[in-house]
């Protein structure tokens, strides 16, 4: 079966990401989520924490020092998926 990651930048989306995560994880072929946090103050990353253990191993967080900027998030993100050697990635 082929490895698919969905890419997800994110910066102050706690009012989003718990929705987003869930509809990612109930569609019918099977994904891992990576998000990309810019170190959201307004609990973005504790959210995500724990829905990670609720969806273990499917959902990935890469914690970056400060808001960088949407282009750099997926390029690292981009990087992080290459390492991980999935087949598909999706932003």
């Amino acid at each position: 079966m082929h490895q698919s990651l969905v890419i997800i930048p994110t910066y102050n989306e706690k009012e989003n990401i718990e929705r987003i995560l869930r509809a990612v994880m109930t569609l019918p072929n099977p994904y891992e989520v990576l998000v990309v946090d810019d170190n959201s103050p307004d609990g973005t990353r504790t959210i995500i924490e724990r829905l990670q253990t609720e969806f273990e191993g499917k959902i990935h967080l890469l914690k970056r020092a400060g808001k960088q900027g949407l282009g750099t998030a997926y390029i690292d993100g981009f990087k992080w998926a290459l390492e991980g050697k999935y087949d598909y990635i999706f932003e």
